[in-house]
């Protein structure tokens, strides 16, 4: 059976193990291109290095030898590369053995993603709703945290980044409130130096909460236009004059930042894309969100999605960067049963953050005795104060449809939407209080 995708990093890691101890750290990079092919890129300073060379072309022999319709012919395997170092800053790459950084991968997608991890925004704190699977009430839960911190006394920004299947900004903004542009207006623009002519018009008055109102930025304005061409385009990052590439989050890092000042915002709710591929994703590691909840459900195909994301965050590194963020919500919470249910959660949440993204509790001692460092990110099934402790959101029939959505929320009292949503909003209240006393 010829060698599938699965098999390259494993025939890679089986090629160099002779030959690692000599190769100087920072010197290789494996590239893997976007059809999954294999390169060796090294610093042109080792092209003449008569003990490394003779070593490199013995890898390269091997994997053509070995990975199949993966590999390329060992003639043009190994490229020397004079820039280095701006092809590792430039390519996110990770450590081929979990234990060193001797040799390198750079994955290479068609997004040109940047998977390091953003630095928490210093000014207004943004919170991501995110979601592995659709349907279970992510943006629900979010139009009533919108209303929830409204009532007191928040100055709410909504933005909508499900850009592929736009539905919270038109059912929270009623049609007589959309705006001229949205989202994906500004990403175009943007393309060309052009993104202050729609900025000023894509962010509406949803009139969701009579006081204090919560501004909207939908996926897109009042007439969507070419939706489906500018779409397409949205995710391309942006090439300056000088060649310099700007991937997708750090446009909307940018785009964010400029709306929070020009609408003097205290939080901004974000409402990510459901679903693993890298755009969903970078909505929780490129925004800068000083909160994630991960909505999840009691079924295994959750947790199965859980695991594969958190495991590659691991394997990119990044997942020490993001973890402290995430806090799980158990949602759609039945009427019955809502205690084993809320149990079976935190159980699937605990067991899938521990062969993740908790450190390994360190070796018992003689004395049976564990000294564990101060700076350990663990936690007890039981903690709560733990991420995969789950703030609850019950099922409601009342709030099941987004369709009447912004009607129900604007005509309901606090005693409604506390019934379904009150852990989810006063511990985000509590999260955002915490936030103002730090901050100066």
């Amino acid at each position: 059976m010829s060698l599938t995708f699965d098999g390259i990093l494993p025939a890679v890691r089986r090629a160099f193990h002779d030959v690692r101890a000599s190769v100087p750290e920072n010197a290789v990079l494996v590239n893997r291109d976007l059809s999954g092919r294999v390169r060796l890129i090294v610093r042109e300073v080792h092209e003449t290095n008569s003990e490394l060379r003779p070593l490199l072309e013995r890898v390269a022999h091997d994997l053509h030898r070995n990975l199949g319709p993966h590999g390329v012919p060992a003639s043009g395997a190994l490229l020397f590369e004079p820039d280095f170092d701006a092809v590792l800053a430039s390519s996110a790459p990770f450590p081929l053995y979990d234990d060193a950084s001797d040799v390198l991968v750079a994955d290479r997608l068609a997004l040109e993603t940047d998977w390091n991890v953003a630095d928490v925004s210093p000014s207004t704190p943004r919170i991501v709703f995110y979601s592995v699977k659709g349907g279970v009430g992510r943006s629900t839960a979010l139009a009533a945290a919108a209303w929830g911190l409204a009532e007191r006394g928040e100055r709410v920004l909504v933005v909508d980044l499900d850009l592929e299947s736009p539905g919270l900004s038109t059912t929270i903004l009623p049609d007589d409130r959309r705006p001229t542009f949205g989202l994906v207006d500004w990403l175009v623009e943007d393309q060309v130096g052009a993104g202050d002519l729609v900025a000023r018009d894509m962010v509406a008055a949803s009139g969701l909460h009579s006081d204090q109102d919560v501004l909207v930025v939908p996926a897109h304005g009042a007439d969507p236009g070419e939706y489906i061409a500018k779409l397409g385009r949205a995710w391309v990052p942006k090439v300056e004059s000088d060649g310099n590439r700007i991937p997708w989050a750090t446009r909307v890092h940018r785009v964010l930042t400029e709306l929070e000042q020009r609408h003097d915002r205290t939080v901004v709710l974000l409402d990510a894309r459901s679903g693993l591929d890298e755009i969903a994703a970078l909505s929780v590691v490129g925004l800068g969100a000083e909160l994630v909840l991960a909505f999840a459900t009691d079924a295994p195909t959750t947790w199965s999605a859980y695991g594969i994301l958190f495991e590659h965050w691991k394997k990119l590194g990044v997942a020490h960067r993001i973890r402290d963020r995430l806090q799980v919500v158990g949602s759609l919470v039945p009427g019955e049963d809502p205690a084993d249910y809320m149990r079976a959660v935190r159980e699937h949440a605990w067991s899938t953050f521990l062969a993740t993204m908790y450190d390994d509790a360190p070796p018992t001692g003689a004395s049976g005795v564990v000294s564990e460092p101060r700076d350990l990110f663990s936690f007890d099934l039981s903690e709560d104060s733990a991420p995969h402790a789950p703030w609850p959101v019950r099922w409601s029939p009342s709030f099941a449809s987004l369709a009447t959505l912004h009607g129900r929320l604007a005509h309901t009292d606090a005693t409604q939407v506390d019934a379904a949503f009150g852990r989810l909003i006063s511990e985000i209240a509590t999260f955002t209080g915490r936030r103002d006393t730090i901050d100066p």
